[in-house]
């Protein structure tokens, strides 16, 4: 189960699984946002390399205005493969707890 929507702040909060078959749900929801700045990753217990993809076209269209986007509350295991993929070095990462 994959959940996306937006706070009053305009950070946009995921949950559940974010894979190949949740990308266009994904997509969707930044394009209504035009384009998210931060995404909480609260709730999310997993991304797959689609959803890395659609990070990072996310990224390169806000970097084009001038702006960076930024993700909180992630958990050690997406962290992890933020990390080992080498994302951490793209994207202000903001670990859970910290």
């Amino acid at each position: 189960m994959f959940e996306i929507g937006a706070n009053d702040d305009g950070v946009i909060a995921l949950t559940g699984r974010f894979d190949a078959a949740q990308c266009d749900k994904a997509q969707q929801a930044f394009d209504a946002c035009g384009g998210p700045q931060v995404l909480d990753f609260a709730g999310l217990e997993y991304i797959s390399s689609a959803g890395l993809g659609l990070l990072l076209r996310a990224h390169k269209r806000l970097l084009a205005a001038g702006k960076r986007l930024r993700l909180i509350n992630v958990n050690t295991h997406i962290y992890d493969i933020f990390r080992f993929s080498g994302f951490d070095r793209v994207f202000e990462v903001v670990r859970a707890g910290g």
